[in-house]
């Protein structure tokens, strides 16, 4: 669902102070201790290395380069370009004129309140320009550059097809690039200046993409709509094809109610029935309503926590299942590669492919059975998710986990025994333990970066960092290695890394027990503390219809996973027969 206009203001509003907030925070850092040691201390060596080899052609070249990121050419620039989008030749593109100007603002905003704190020097060297009454930290110039040039490529991107966009796009991504070297050159800024007015920029035109430029669905050519109908029409009348869509109220509204069944429409689903979760049944009871109807296709809009309730419904149904994201975190969708607007998710799905991927099943004190699809741990990660709230989440969306997570930074960590498979018990510290059927955390982190949905086994992580440097140990390490720059470690293995700070293992079964009871959580959803907790994985207990484009669905199954289809003679409502194993009922699409 996309957000109200009132919920995307104030998600915006917190982004942009705790961007300032980061911002401010290393300029403090960086002006008060980090300029005395390494690396930092080469930046002087970096601007008198510039102002050694200037030359009458490059200080030409640079000051007009530096002029693309001045205040009065940015602000006209923008007023040009904002006019542009409104006209009415070009269908009034009013959120990408928001979307534009916007992030100009913004970003001269967030400049403003950390140049107020901050009270950088510019470089001891001689200056090409008049120096500006601001600090030095960050590069004013780079990022409104980024701001308004990396706009306009992004506009570039989302708005036009074909390849040929590609080229005035990397255009415009890379003036703000050139502004930052020359105001290097012209001795404006220190390395770090610009650097920072590149992530400033580059963050405002990530808050404010993701606030009103939400991903769309496939434009039709002329004509695609009606064939799909006349095709669906035709499936119908042969097949009876029938869809299901479970629906968590809270997040889903009229308008996209009404999309979602226009769309199925349009798709050849004629015959859709609908049902609403509720407090007392956050979609189980709801998805097993759904499947005793027999539907070709189930769609369930909500959260991870709906998610979860309906996996365990659907679990060995052999029912296609396509996952819209209309939650806060929306874990596993990301994870498997839906489009993050609902409308999109749903478009990729029909026009996909169907995939069986793992559940796990968890069980512990006050735990009997539960299923998980994404992720479930014990700590760190469990405290932050049931310290944010309700009312935070529907605020600021996934940024909520983050204020939760600065609050419990300090939280002692716990004592456990470990024990992986039929493998010996093992003793272990830690302040978070996390196992997961897929590995990209809110935010894109890919702090399981080998994990798969679809390979038999779980991955787990024990985070156990010593203090402020172990934590940065720790960040470093799953940032810069974002996918397998590791061997995939064989069932029962572990390794660490970061000195220590992480420790990963793979298994098809994990059983924890905790000293002292500790907060538990299961695909986001807080389930209580306790001091036992046993997940065991279930291969391809889900049958999904996935986006083409899903990493999941573009890979081939793990090695000796696959094996001959068993039938049942029982028909799928397509005319073929379906397997009674839902890992094998091989991918088909249900656009056309």
């Amino acid at each position: 669902m996309r957000p109200s206009d009132e919920v995307a203001a104030r998600r915006i509003g917190v982004l942009l102070v705790m961007q300032g907030a980061l911002l401010t925070g290393f300029g403090l850092l960086l002006t008060r201790w980090l300029v005395k040691v390494p690396p930092f201390t080469a930046e002087d060596g970096i601007n008198r290395a510039f102002a050694a080899h200037r030359s009458a052609g490059w200080n030409s070249a640079t000051y007009w380069l530096s002029q693309l990121g001045n205040t009065h050419a940015v602000v006209l620039m923008t007023a040009v370009s904002v006019a542009l989008l409104l006209l009415p030749v070009y269908g009034r593109l009013q959120r990408e004129a928001l979307f534009l100007g916007a992030a100009v603002a913004l970003q001269s905003l967030v400049f403003l309140m950390v140049t107020a704190v901050i009270d950088r020097a510019r470089p001891d060297v001689a200056h090409l320009d008049a120096a500006p009454p601001t600090s030095s930290f960050p590069s004013g110039h780079t990022g409104a550059a980024t701001a308004l040039y990396g706009g306009l490529a992004v506009l570039v991107l989302i708005r036009f097809r074909g390849n040929w966009r590609f080229v005035p796009a990397a255009v415009l991504f890379s003036v703000p690039v050139l502004v930052a070297v020359a105001r290097l050159y012209r001795g404006m800024h220190h390395p770090t200046d610009v650097l920072f007015g590149l992530l400033n920029g580059a963050g405002i035109l990530l808050i404010m993409g993701r606030s009103l430029l939400p991903a769309r669905a496939r434009p039709q050519v002329p004509g695609q709509a009606e064939h799909i109908t006349s095709a669906g029409a035709t499936a119908v009348t042969r097949y009876g094809r029938r869809a299901a869509v479970v629906v968590n109220p809270t997040v889903v509204d009229d308008a996209l109610h009404d999309a979602i069944r226009r769309t199925l429409g349009r798709y050849g689903f004629q015959d859709v029935s609908w049902h609403g979760t509720t407090e007392d049944d956050p979609g189980n009871g709801a998805v097993r309503r759904a499947a005793l109807r027999k539907p070709d296709l189930i769609v369930v809009c909500g959260g991870d926590g709906t998610v979860m309730a309906c996996a365990d419904g659907l679990a060995h149904s052999g029912i296609p299942t396509a996952v819209l994201p209309c939650g806060t975190g929306n874990l596993l969708a990301r994870n498997l590669g839906y489009p993050v607007d609902p409308l999109a998710a749903l478009v990729a799905a029909l026009e996909g492919t169907t995939h069986a991927i793992d559940l796990g099943t968890a069980d512990g004190d006050g735990i009997s059975g539960a299923r998980f699809a994404a992720m479930a741990g014990a700590g760190f990660d469990a405290a932050v998710v049931g310290d944010a709230s309700s009312r935070m989440k529907a605020g600021i969306g996934w940024a909520a986990y983050l204020v939760s997570g600065v609050r419990h930074l300090r939280d002692p960590g716990m004592r456990l025994t470990l024990r992986l498979d039929d493998g010996p018990e093992l003793g272990r510290r830690a302040r978070m333990v996390l196992v997961g059927n897929v590995g990209t955390l809110q935010g894109g982190v890919p702090l399981l970066p080998d994990a798969r949905p679809d390979d038999g086994v779980f991955d787990v992580v024990l985070l156990n960092p010593a203090g402020p440097l172990g934590w940065l140990r720790a960040a470093a390490h799953v940032l810069s290695r974002p996918h397998h720059d590791r061997t995939p470690l064989p069932p029962g293995r572990g390794g660490r890394f970061a000195d220590g700070a992480l420790e990963y293992f793979t298994a098809r079964r994990i059983e924890m027990t905790f000293e002292r009871p500790q907060e538990r959580e299961l695909d986001g959803e807080p389930v209580g503390p306790g001091v036992r907790l046993v997940m065991e994985v279930d291969p391809g207990a889900l049958l999904m219809q996935l986006p083409a484009t899903s990493p999941t669905a573009s890979s081939s199954a793990p090695a000796g996973t696959e094996e001959p289809a068993v039938l049942t003679g029982v028909h799928d409502g397509y005319g073929n027969a379906r397997s009674a194993d839902p890992r094998h009922h091989g991918r088909r699409t249900l656009g056309r």
